[in-house]
């Protein structure tokens, strides 16, 4: 076990997969020389030559093409997209090619592709930087889609998302991007997609979060517990497929459930986890299910406004306690 950086992960990642798969190759703007805009390719030029790791031009829709190509030619292509913003470039490519090419082709062609994005709130990075599109992304069939929330997860979610035949956007963290933690140096460590985690158990409600949400959730649990309450939080990691069995079981234990989310709240994975409660999980609720989530605006660039806007700890508590008090006899 060896304690590092959230980019440091990832750059491990990167490293063990292409030296131990050959068709393993990364494309994007400026990952090669320069080692990436945010560090997570350093190095890797160097190592494994000009061929795997290649510079593109400013375009994602190209880059992100030329990548599903490669991908049914044989490859295991990694392409970078620097911000989660500019996927949006890259749409037709992943949802109407990557995504539906194996069922077009009954199986004929398949598209082990990686999307690496990094979503840039928390960092004063403004409305074009810093969307949280993932409710986007989890809509369409035959794309998965997951989010790490500590350096082992990003390291062991990408890993699984290389090896994966099937297209995978991994989506990572800039607010997170320094913080540490511990990870396995086991070159085989992956974690399963379609696999969420209880971070920390409890007994009187379950707090949801994913990526940028988990220290906010996993903060506010260790509030609540100085208030005598007992919360549960439970990471989903993997957005797209959901663990709807781990989210119904935890709902079952605890009879309350808050969803943290940085998204804007219409249309998104935490409306579909309050979905899943109130559906399938409905027996088990003793409140109705909350959500903790920015208002349906643009991110602000001030730094003030951008704290008021993303949701914090104590809005998480504030969230939880109001669940509690709203029980029904």
């Amino acid at each position: 076990m060896s304690t590092v950086k959230y980019w440091q992960a990832v750059n491990s990642a990167l490293h063990e997969e292409l030296e131990r798969d050959g068709t393993v190759h990364l494309f994007g703007e400026d990952v090669g020389a320069p080692g990436g805009p945010f560090a997570a390719t350093r190095g890797l030029r160097e190592r494994f030559g000009e061929w795997r790791v290649r510079d593109t031009p400013i375009s994602e829709s190209t880059f992100t093409g030329m990548a599903v190509g490669a991908a049914m030619a044989g490859l295991r292509p990694v392409a970078e997209v620097m911000y989660f913003d500019f996927i949006t470039l890259a749409m037709d490519q992943l949802v109407n090619q990557a995504a539906k090419m194996s069922y077009m082709s009954d199986g004929a062609f398949a598209v082990p592709l990686t999307i690496r994005t990094l979503c840039g709130g928390h960092r004063g990075s403004g409305p074009q930087h810093s969307q949280s599109l993932e409710g986007w992304l989890a809509a369409v069939p035959g794309l998965k889609v997951v989010w790490g929330g500590t350096p082992s997860d990003a390291k062991g979610l990408l890993k699984a998302a290389i090896r994966d035949d099937d297209p995978v956007v991994v989506i990572e963290s800039l607010s997170l991007w320094t913080r540490r933690g511990d990870v396995p140096d086991d070159p085989d460590h992956t974690v399963p997609i379609g696999a969420g985690l209880i971070r920390r158990p409890g007994t009187d409600v379950t707090l949801v979060c994913w990526g940028d949400t988990v220290p906010a959730a996993l903060d506010a649990a260790g509030s609540l517990a100085e208030r005598g309450v007992d919360a549960e939080v439970l990471d989903l990691r993997t957005l797209s497929p959901l663990d709807e069995a781990l989210i119904l079981r935890s709902l079952h234990k605890t009879g309350r459930i808050v969803v943290v989310q940085d998204a804007q709240g219409p249309c998104s994975v935490g409306s579909e986890v309050v979905r899943i409660a109130a559906t399938e999980g409905f027996a088990d609720l003793r409140a109705p299910a909350a959500q903790v989530r920015p208002p349906f605006a643009p991110v602000p660039f001030a730094p003030d406004l951008e704290r008021a806007y993303y949701p914090q700890a104590a809005d998480v508590v504030a969230a939880a306690l109001d669940t509690i008090e709203r029980t029904r006899a």
